[in-house]
């Protein structure tokens, strides 16, 4: 999915957030409706829940003053999403809050209408609104919808439904492991190491927040100054994770990865009162460092962007052992950068031989789609 920045007028943008809230509250009426069913009937389904719509219409005129599209559309997003619980593969959808869930879809079989100002700018026609200009930070897909969305910051983005074409395999034969860290983002297995971008703090920003009085102008200032920070932070790590990822499906034929259960790394420690976490305060840090890493969103881009090229490996002792001698020794790992080996005196960035580990070891999850990914990992001997 291409997304772009927009820039609506200042009459467009309150007519885009009059579009958002009618389809968030279309949302939320059907979730109503899905949550607490009247007893003895089943819930109504997309058709249902459309002949609904159509009569509100008649009798609301605020329901009246977007386009049915919009409303319509929600309905089928909302149809969407609750298949996609009850098939296992998303969670059960959940309300739409003012504020943080802010957009709407439009779907037009005739194809979008989309021109080309100049070099950096574009614009397209929103139905009911008009044409909106956003920079063309890429080329334009041809797609035949599109979701305007305004994140926390106020920021409007328009993003056109176009699965683009994974990149191609240079036919090198290479192959390549990758090692996620918290000191180094990534290290290669070929020695090269990427670090993320340091996150901006918003140690200051929260605490003033937070100092302010709830629903007055001064708190709404302070909010929207901090999530202009958390933006600023979430853009420079997706732009670390797009560079860094098509690096890697353009150079390499395999790519090589551990498979890491992210989720439950980032688990908080914090306990509850009956039974409270120790170290939580360095576990907290522990686990923002990963998150800032964009250590899951790294593995989903590349592998979108490599399809079949991409292994998941087992990472257990890919820390600890030798990648020369495949000794696997808890005190041959000095310190976090240094590793050497009592046996064979082998001496290298203790980053880079986890990730020569990687590359050599048998994927689990992947190209292959081996069953092994099921198996709980053999202890190692001499562990």
């Amino acid at each position: 999915m291409s997304r772009f920045r927009l820039y609506p007028t200042p009459e467009q943008e309150q007519q885009l957030l009059t579009y958002c809230g009618h389809a968030r509250f279309i949302w939320n009426v059907a979730l109503e409706q899905f949550n607490h069913g009247t007893p003895g009937r089943r819930t109504p389904n997309l058709l249902e829940q459309s002949r609904q719509l159509t009569e509100a219409r008649h009798e609301f005129d605020w329901l009246r003053e977007v386009p049915t599209v919009i409303g319509q559309q929600a309905l089928r997003d909302f149809d969407q999403a609750r298949q996609n619980w009850r098939s296992g593969t998303h969670g059960r959808p959940t309300w739409r809050k003012a504020g943080r869930h802010e957009g709407f879809r439009i779907i037009d079989r005739h194809g979008l209408r989309v021109e080309q100002l100049n070099r950096r700018w574009s614009q397209v026609r929103i139905s009911g609104i008009g044409w909106v200009r956003f920079l063309r930070s890429q080329d334009v897909p041809d797609a035949k919808s599109f979701r305007v969305t305004r994140d926390s910051s106020g920021r409007w983005h328009i993003a056109f439904a176009a699965i683009p074409s994974p990149i191609p395999a240079p036919g090198n034969c290479e192959v390549v492991g990758v090692d996620r860290g918290v000191a180094v983002t990534l290290a290669y297995s070929t020695g090269e190491m990427r670090h993320a971008p340091k996150p901006v703090s918003v140690k200051a920003a929260a605490q003033a927040l937070s100092r302010c009085k709830r629903g007055s102008n001064r708190r709404a200032k302070a909010r929207r100054h901090l999530a202009r920070m958390h933006a600023r932070n979430a853009d420079r790590r997706r732009d670390f994770i797009e560079k860094t990822t098509t690096d890697l499906a353009k150079r390499f034929d395999r790519i090589r990865v551990e498979d890491l259960r992210i989720r439950d790394m980032t688990r908080s420690a914090r306990g509850t009162l009956e039974e409270p976490g120790r170290n939580v305060r360095a576990k907290t840090g522990l686990n923002r460092s990963i998150m800032s890493g964009g250590w899951g969103m790294f593995t989903q881009r590349l592998e979108a962007k490599a399809p079949l090229r991409v292994e998941r490996v087992n990472p257990a002792y890919t820390s600890l052992t030798c990648s020369v001698c495949r000794t696997v020794d808890r005190e041959a790992r000095e310190s976090q950068a240094v590793f050497r080996c009592r046996s064979c005196g082998h001496t290298v960035n203790a980053d880079v031989n986890a990730a020569c580990n990687i590359a050599a070891g048998r994927a689990v999850r992947g190209a292959e789609k081996s069953s092994a990914s099921k198996r709980r990992p053999q202890r190692a001997p001499g562990a």
